[in-house]
């Protein structure tokens, strides 16, 4: 059995969007802009390991365990770099497979085309480095004990709507909240 199959048994989450105006059944898919499409497919399938399929002359589709995919799409020059704030989450199983991410981002930095790439940290319930890829989009190579996505919402709200968010304290990890 894959890890994948082991961690989630069932990767269902049934909508509870009663009271929503947009009855969707499923969160699909989401998109992020590249400098080129030949240039980036060599990073994600090489270095992240994603499923690609170029299914428009424009763009790719890429995956990773899940039936969920993100559309990378060709704009050239146009390319609107985001912030680390603007990330895709990628789960590995351990600790030390996190490190071990992390040292090959270093070694093949230059292969790759890999703008930055921040030490690894202990936060927000996972141990996790951040890198900005040659497009200016944001990866975070993260492990959590189990499956983070289920946890969050099995765990429901732990602050009210009421509770300010504590901008000060994104600043304090080094992490920019403007471009």
């Amino acid at each position: 059995m894959s890890l994948t199959r082991e961690l989630i048994q069932d990767g269902i989450a049934e909508p509870k969007n009663e009271q929503a105006l947009v009855k969707a059944f499923v969160l699909s898919h989401g998109t992020m802009e590249v400098y080129s499409l030949k240039e980036s497919r060599k990073f994600y399938e090489e270095f992240l390991g994603l499923e690609c399929v170029r299914h428009a002359k424009p763009a790719i589709v890429v995956r990773l365990g899940l039936k969920f995919h993100i559309v990378a799409v060709e704009v050239g020059e146009a390319v609107h770099p985001v912030n680390v704030l603007n990330h895709w989450g990628m789960d590995v199983n351990s600790d030390a497979e996190v490190d071990d991410a992390y040292q090959k981002a270093l070694k093949f930095k230059e292969k790759y085309k890999i703008r930055q790439v921040l030490k690894p940290v202990r936060q927000h319930g996972v141990y996790s480095f951040y890198m900005e890829d040659l497009d200016h989009n944001w990866w975070e190579i993260q492990h959590y004990p189990g499956f983070q996505n289920q946890d969050l919402f099995d765990f429901g709200d732990r602050f009210s709507m009421e509770d300010g968010a504590e901008v000060g304290e994104l600043k304090e990890l080094g992490i920019k909240t403007t471009a």
